[in-house]
C-alpha cells in the first residue's frame, strides 16, 4: 500500500503481539513487511476462537492474528534448515529494518549474529524486543503481557478498592497493554533510527514499557513516597473524572 514508509522493507521475525503489532504499525504507514513463519505457521493463527475461515473454506484462522498482522506478506522457513537460513540471509540483505522477539542469544542460534547482520546489511536497523532487556538477572526469562503488567505496577493500580477500604485484587487491563506499548515504543524507535540514516540496533522491553507507562502514578509515588493505589474511574490528580451512577445508566465525566 502506498504511505510514508512507502519503499521501506522490514524483516519480521516474531510471534504473539509486540513485535507483530511492531510491524503492522510500518505496514499501515505503506512499509513492505515480511512477517517469516516456522513450517506450521505463527502459533497465534491457533488463538481461537473466534475463527475466520478462508474463502474456499480450506482453512481457518484466529482473529487473534488477524488483529496484528494485517498488510503483511508471509514466508514459512524452518530456521534449522541451511537451505531456510540462505534464504533468511538474503532476506536480512533485501530488508532495511529487522524486527525480532528471541531472548537475548536466541538469533545466535540461527546464525544472525551481532557481527553476521552487519556483514549481511550494514545499514540495517535492528529491533529486538525482550521481556526483561538484554541483560540482568531475568533477560533469560520468557516475556509475557500479563507478567509485565504484574512486575511493572500496572496492575497494582488498575481496578477498584475493595469494600474495606484496602486494595482490591490486582486487576489486568483488558487488552495486552504492556505489548501494544512496546510494540509502539519500538515503531518509534525504528523511525527515529531511520532518520538518522545509520544502521544501529534497538532494544526495547516489556517491563521497561510497562514502567514508561505509569507517568503520573509513579511521579506521585517518588514525591509523596506513598505506594499508588488503584482509583477504579476515578483520577489520583482531577476531580471530577470518573463514572457516575444516573437513573437511566452510568456517565463518564471528565472536567
Amino acid at each position: 500500500m502506498n504511505g510514508p514508509l512507502h519503499g521501506l522493507k522490514v524483516l519480521e521475525l516474531s510471534t504473539v503481539l509486540a513485535g507483530p503489532y511492531c510491524a503492522m504499525v510500518l505496514a499501515d504507514l505503506g512499509a513492505d513487511v515480511i512477517k517469516v513463519e516456522p513450517p506450521e505457521g505463527d502459533a497465534t493463527r491457533g488463538y481461537g476462537p473466534p475463527w475466520v475461515e478462508t474463502s474456499d473454506g480450506q482453512e481457518r484462522v484466529a482473529a487473534y492474528f488477524l488483529s496484528v498482522n494485517r498488510n503483511k506478506r508471509s514466508v514459512r522457513l524452518s530456521l534449522r534448515d541451511d537451505r531456510a537460513r540462505a534464504v533468511l540471509d538474503r532476506l536480512v540483505g533485501w530488508s532495511d529494518v529487522l524486527i525480532e522477539n528471541f531472548r537475548p542469544g536466541g538469533l545466535d542460534k540461527v546464525g544472525l549474529t551481532s557481527s553476521h547482520l552487519v556483514e549481511l546489511n550494514p545499514r540495517l536497523v535492528h529491533l529486538s524486543i525482550t521481556g526483561y532487556g538484554p541483560t540482568g538477572p531475568d533477560a533469560q526469562k520468557p516475556g509475557y503481557d500479563f507478567i509485565a503488567q504484574a512486575v511493572g505496577g500496572l496492575m497494582s493500580v488498575t481496578g477498584f478498592e475493595s469494600q474495606d477500604g484496602e486494595d482490591g485484587e490486582p486487576t489486568k487491563i483488558g487488552v495486552a497493554m504492556s505489548d501494544i506499548l512496546t510494540g509502539l515504543l519500538g515503531a518509534v524507535g525504528i523511525l527515529a533510527a531511520l532518520h538518522s540514516g545509520h544502521g544501529q540496533r534497538i532494544d526495547v522491553s516489556l517491563l521497561e514499557s510497562t514502567l514508561a507507562s505509569l507517568i503520573n502514578q509513579a511521579q506521585n509515588a517518588f514525591v509523596t513516597g506513598e505506594r499508588p493505589r488503584p482509583w477504579g474511574n476515578a483520577h489520583p490528580n482531577i476531580v471530577p473524572y470518573e463514572t457516575f451512577a444516573t437513573a437511566d445508566g452510568q456517565i463518564a465525566v471528565a472536567v
